[in-house]
């Protein structure tokens, strides 16, 4: 493994996440779909090297692997993009690096990707453990607020409260 691609992937993925997070509104969406982009490159290098199909299916299969944590990760719990992050330097190293994807897939690419994406995961879950706004679930519970509390009028003609002048 090349020392260079390491360290450049760590810090290209430090760079991205602190970026993500200097956004609050878009943070997730950002990190979600970086992750789905890194995984659909092995697609593009899969095309590029004309593999089989089914080299073809098990590579969208990845895609569709890193998607769905990606999605639950932008609609649901923010440790779903730690998780996905955390498990693409298998999907990096295990098929790509030293298994049968190493016949297509550039070396630098894998290793500089197995840097980045534990970089990724380890801030981000870093970010959530100390209470940023990732911590909070992305789906927002609206709940009624009382700008002032109804208080009963002393008045008795019943137009004065709040239950009469609902009834008038």
């Amino acid at each position: 493994m090349d020392i260079n691609s390491l360290v450049g992937g760590a810090v290209q993925g430090a760079v991205l996440t602190f970026v993500a997070i200097a956004i609050p509104r878009y943070t997730r969406h950002i990190l979600a779909a970086v992750l789905v982009v890194a995984a659909l490159f092995y697609v593009r290098f899969a095309l590029e090297a004309h593999t089989s199909a089914a080299w073809l299916a098990a590579e969208l299969a990845g895609v569709g692997i890193f998607g769905y944590a990606a999605h639950r990760g932008v609609r649901g719990s923010a440790w779903w993009l730690v998780a996905g992050w955390a498990l693409h330097p298998i999907w990096d190293v295990a098929l790509h690096y030293t298994g049968p994807g190493r016949a297509f897939a550039p070396a630098w690419y894998t290793t500089s990707c197995l840097t980045f994406d534990l970089m990724v995961a380890g801030v981000t879950a870093i970010a959530i453990l100390i209470g940023t706004h990732l911590s909070a679930s992305s789906l927002r519970k609206t709940t009624p607020t009382l700008l002032a509390p109804v208080r009963r009028s002393p008045c008795t003609c019943g137009g004065c409260t709040a239950a009469g002048a609902r009834a008038a």
